[in-house]
């Protein structure tokens, strides 16, 4: 009796959260070791589903770095980073694109499993993610800048969403590849993180969720930050603070929020429904990413910081 009760109280305190996002749409980045788990690949799966059935509009961007890496060491490939970017050339583009079409259709099986309605896709479908070429300036220790190649790394130039709302309007769930193309016909690696954000920012979200490996932005002390704003993202970062991976993942927040998406998280997706904590608790886990001074929470309180 006493689980029963627990059950409903825990309805009853999501219940202002559930009225206030009905009908919103939520950009969710899924990744890292999170894919790895099988419990935590179902429990990911329910959460999405739950998200609909109370009238959120989910809408997945997946990445795949670990799946990634596994097949470009089995063929022999050699991988490296920039800012948290893969140096991608023409054979790892070819493991890239075969490793996120195949994760792709699983997350659709997961989901389908647990009672929702899914479609695969990738940013060449419905001329979803239109890209060209990324380069980045990198600075030395000295402080002298040089441009780095990426090879066929995509810089996300238009995102033309139709294709989603068709999805929407037909009760699926959407799954996205990061996989861009150029105008040229040009097919392009998107970090799942910038991916995301661009997505949510074309969509207007009322959240930006992106799941990692790790607890979340940790400030010098290597302690954990709840809320983060964007002039202290920005110094954290210009300090090596704020470092290599998470970089993008920071990046992307801000440039969500400058595009209209209300609010950003960077959770740990290691942790079982740790996006239903972000989605319906003013405390949730992770980092919250703000563009300036603490948001109210959903019972007029100010949020934890």
């Amino acid at each position: 009796m006493q689980e029963l009760i627990e059950r409903a109280r825990g309805l009853i305190a999501a219940l202002p959260y559930i009225q206030r996002f009905r009908g919103r749409t939520f950009v969710i980045k899924y990744g890292g070791h999170a894919m790895l788990s099988p419990e935590l690949r179902e429990g990911f799966a329910q959460d999405i589903v739950l998200l609909q059935a109370v009238g959120i509009n989910p809408v997945v961007v997946h990445g795949g770095g670990p799946q990634i890496n596994q097949l470009i060491e089995r063929l022999g490939l050699r991988s490296s980073f920039v800012r948290g970017m893969r140096v991608t050339d023409a054979p790892t583009m070819e493991a890239v694109e075969m490793v996120l079409q195949k994760i792709g259709k699983e997350i659709v099986a997961e989901i389908s499993r647990q009672g929702g309605r899914a479609v695969g896709l990738s940013g060449k479908d419905g001329n979803l993610v239109v890209a060209h070429k990324m380069t980045v300036v990198v600075k030395d220790e000295k402080g002298r800048r040089t441009e780095v190649d990426l090879g066929l790394v995509g810089e996300v130039e238009e995102i033309k969403p139709a294709v989603l709302g068709a999805l929407r309007d037909a009760g699926f769930i959407p799954v996205i590849a990061p996989i861009g193309h150029g105008r040229a016909g040009e097919t392009y690696n998107i970090n799942a993180d910038v991916a995301a954000g661009e997505v949510a920012g074309a969509l207007k979200a009322e959240k930006l969720i992106l799941l990692t490996d790790v607890e979340g932005v940790k400030d010098e002390k290597g302690k954990l930050v709840a809320s983060l704003d964007a002039a202290r993202a920005k110094k954290m970062i210009a300090s090596g603070t704020i470092g290599e991976g998470m970089i993008p993942k920071v990046e992307c927040c801000l440039n969500a929020l400058g595009a209209g998406v209300a609010r950003a998280h960077v959770i740990d997706g290691r942790i079982a429904h740790g996006l239903l904590q972000a989605v319906f608790s003013d405390e949730g886990v992770g980092t919250e990413v703000v563009q300036g001074a603490t948001r109210p929470s959903v019972r007029g309180k100010p949020a934890a910081a």
